[in-house]
């Protein structure tokens, strides 16, 4: 036992002695662990030279708007005055609202800049400040409040401008870089990938086809950029989704080809006008596609077709399904109206759609939509006081009945409805136009249980 113990240290020395002799003839290591400066014979990537491109192409924008202050009711009753024996009114007070935001220069020659409408609503002052320090007062050329799109405009030199991408090929999975202006602490990156596109029914605009993205988004990212990899401008950040209102990763862009159409009209008109198509749909589901007899898995089955529009000279009927607009996919309802909403008064477009499973394609002339204004009471006497707007067959999911204006006191006033909202519904049964509003309302004369959107909030209202 003892020999063989003395064998196995004989070669325990042996052996150690080896590994000794090849340390000593490689190269000596470094003393801590650190990054290689490359890796299979390429350098490290770095953001940075695409970085230093876009940040002066991205701008600051300040805003001051005057609000009037509210006087107490009580206060403009002049016995009420004179009981208590306070003095003559004095005028109502002011208070200076100041927000900040994000824009993108796209245009270096003109000082054409596109931001959030909301970046700028009621902005009685606009100020923009470029990355070397200069502030520009800037002009406002129009604003889309259905897109969340705002152009301005300044007069400088050496302004530098993004070029566009083509987001139509942005695909879930590509890098992209969001530059912008968080909580007012200056030009910020942060980058992240493409999580989602065309996003709707999200419920933060009128028209809706975002690019979701995972680079953080926070407060005062509004307006500012989402580019790719080689600096080309891809969306305008918008929208983050959390409630405390900081970033979750999740983030939502408006694509710059649906930025660039908003931004032709209002060059040309300072205002967006709307297309109208003729139609309203609802989205195509299994259970549709297989009571009708068709593969297709995406699509926007007609479910009217407004009588003298563009839809039925073109020969659309009801149950037609909707599958392409100029080559493009049509993936429900929501983008139907997208597609039709976007399009220029005028414009001819190709609509591809399935009728008893098989293919057609027709050409429609996208007519400018018609609005329509009726007194509350032509409808039922405890509407009066309010007007009631409808724009109906824009080309998608029914978007209700605006309600234009209320007047103060008055028994529309009494039922709770306000200036801006939108009735949905009325004893459930959906609103999609001032006939179908004033058939509903008759069927049921007792009380009305009115749905409606106001903001970004739903809510009922009981009328008896």
């Amino acid at each position: 036992m003892e020999r063989m113990s003395l064998r196995k240290s004989d070669r325990m020395i042996g052996l150690l002695a080896a590994i000794l002799a090849i340390t000593l003839l490689l190269p000596p290591r470094p003393a801590k662990a650190e990054l290689p400066s490359a890796v299979s014979g390429q350098p490290l990537p770095s953001l940075a030279p695409m970085v230093e491109r876009v940040i002066p192409a991205v701008v600051n924008i300040a805003t001051q708007t005057k609000i009037q202050g509210a006087e107490n009711p009580l206060l403009a009753d002049p016995f009420f005055r004179h009981f208590f024996n306070l003095p003559g009114r004095s005028a109502p007070s002011e208070r200076v609202e100041r927000s900040l935001g994000s824009g993108v220069i796209v245009d270096a020659a003109r000082g054409i800049i596109v931001t959030n409408a909301h970046v700028i609503q009621k902005a009685d002052r606009i100020a923009v400040t470029l990355v070397d320090g200069r502030t520009l007062q800037a002009k406002r050329i129009g604003e889309d409040q259905e897109t969340d799109i705002a152009v301005i405009q300044v007069t400088g030199e050496g302004l530098r401008a993004l070029p566009l991408a083509d987001s139509d090929k942005v695909r879930v999975g590509d890098f992209v870089v969001a530059v912008g202006n968080p909580f007012g602490l200056g030009q910020t990156v942060t980058s992240g990938i493409v999580s989602a596109v065309g996003r709707t029914g999200l419920g933060i605009e009128g028209y809706e086809d975002f690019i979701q993205t995972d680079a953080s988004i926070n407060p005062g990212n509004s307006g500012g950029a989402l580019v790719d990899l080689e600096g080309r401008l891809v969306g305008i950040n918008a929208a983050i989704l959390a409630k405390g209102g900081g970033n979750v990763g999740i983030g939502f862009a408006i694509p710059v080809n649906m930025v660039s159409r908003i931004m032709t009209q209002l060059l040309a008109n300072g205002k967006v006008r709307r297309g109208l198509l003729g139609v309203q749909a609802q989205d195509l589901t299994p259970e549709l596609a297989q009571a009708f007899g068709i593969s297709w898995l995406e699509g926007a089955v007609v479910t009217r077709v407004v009588p003298g529009s563009a839809a039925e000279k073109a020969g659309l009927a009801s149950g037609d399904v909707v599958v392409q607009i100029n080559g493009r996919k049509i993936r429900g309802a929501s983008d139907l109206r997208n597609r039709i909403g976007l399009a220029q008064v005028g414009d001819e477009i190709e609509v591809r759609y399935l009728r008893n499973g098989d293919e057609r394609t027709v050409k429609a002339e996208v007519a400018e939509i018609q609005k329509r204004r009726v007194k509350g009471e032509s409808i039922d006497p405890r509407l009066r006081g309010v007007e009631l707007e409808s724009g109906e067959g824009t080309g998608g999911e029914a978007s209700g009945i605006l309600v234009a204006s209320v007047r103060k006191g008055s028994p529309g006033w009494k039922t709770g409805l306000r200036s801006g909202d939108r009735i949905l519904s009325v004893n459930r049964e959906e609103i999609h136009s001032l006939e179908n509003l004033t058939e509903a309302v008759r069927k049921e004369s007792q009380q009305m249980l009115i749905g409606l959107q106001r903001g970004e909030e739903g809510l009922y209202l009981l009328v008896r």
